[in-house]
């Protein structure tokens, strides 16, 4: 690959996250802009424990809103908590429903006055528990539980069901709530894991795929929680794409004339259909577009007739 008649993978600065992006494929790169910023001096992990998701959900909103970046900014809930510290040992409280790992860095008295804010701001929102890392050593052990999150998770439930979706943090409360709901209404267990910070939400939905019908009634669970995501104005999806599992979703967020733009781009740098086929488009409107099946208002003539 070649970025500006050079190659990428010459010496130098490694470019070539910045062309794909984390998870991506096919980049197309218009300018960069390289800015190379001096490490911190130091960082520090506050955990924040709350009585409810609701109450944690609010003081991320509050965080960012008082103006505070924090280097990472993570939740978890009370399953997804007592999974990981029966596999870590990262010393999380046990007695809580929720908790947000921050993290902050920069010079050390700036570091010292944003952890007394966090401290400020976590109080106000009824926070049960807050405790700042005291050495490099305890700081990575509190982001080792976190990172251990899924396959701790692994452990409790025969399978889980991974979904991703973004939404404004200012919905959190009332997404988090709604997810609950949701649970109890399909019967399935879900733990929270996700990245506060930016609104990118990542429940497991706990499942056992040997009993019949558990695995289709968690499909649908999933789906229901990518609607809200959209319903409360987010997207389908934060840093996982859409490939198949959200494929037919895509009409909840985009319009048809939304998708008959996307099929144009994508038939312009892939007129023969090699690049992920049979994903991200809905099954009719991609056929459609690509001539293959005739729709009629939304309709597919003999819909009766089994089609491969």
């Amino acid at each position: 690959m070649r970025l500006g008649g050079k190659h990428l993978d010459a010496g130098g600065y490694d470019l070539l996250g910045v062309v794909t992006g984390s998870e991506g494929l096919l980049g197309i790169v218009t300018e960069i802009t390289v800015r190379i910023l001096k490490k911190p001096d130091g960082a520090r992990t506050v955990l924040i424990g709350f009585a409810s998701s609701e109450d944690a959900g609010e003081c991320v909103g509050k965080v960012i809103g008082a103006g505070i970046i924090p280097a990472g900014m993570e939740m978890m809930d009370r399953p997804a908590i007592r999974a990981a510290e029966e596999f870590v040992h990262a010393g999380y409280p046990l007695d809580v429903d929720a908790l947000l790992i921050v993290e902050v860095d920069g010079p050390r008295a700036e570091v010292d006055h944003l952890i007394m804010r966090l401290e400020v701001i976590a109080h106000s929102c009824r926070a049960v528990t807050c405790r700042a890392s005291r050495s490099e050593e305890e700081r990575l052990l509190f982001w080792a539980g976190r990172k251990a999150a899924f396959p701790a998770v692994g452990r409790i439930s025969p399978d889980y069901y991974c979904m991703d979706g973004t939404i404004p943090r200012a919905r959190l409360p009332q997404v988090l709530k709604r997810m609950r709901e949701l649970s109890e209404t399909y019967g399935l267990a879900v733990a929270n894991v996700f990245h506060a910070g930016d609104g990118n939400l990542h429940p497991l939905i706990l499942y056992d795929a040997n009993r019949p019908g558990e695995l289709e009634r968690t499909e649908k669970f999933g789906a229901d929680i990518l609607r809200l995501c959209v319903e409360v104005g987010g997207v389908l999806t934060g840093e996982h794409g859409v490939g198949v599992e959200k494929r037919d979703l895509m009409p909840v967020m985009f319009s048809e004339a939304d998708l008959n733009q996307q099929q144009r781009i994508k038939c312009a740098f892939d007129d023969k259909g090699l690049l992920n086929p049979g994903k991200v488009f809905p099954t009719l409107h991609r056929c459609a577009e690509l001539g293959r099946m005739h729709v009629h208002a939304g309709r597919v003539a003999f819909p009766d007739i089994p089609r491969f």
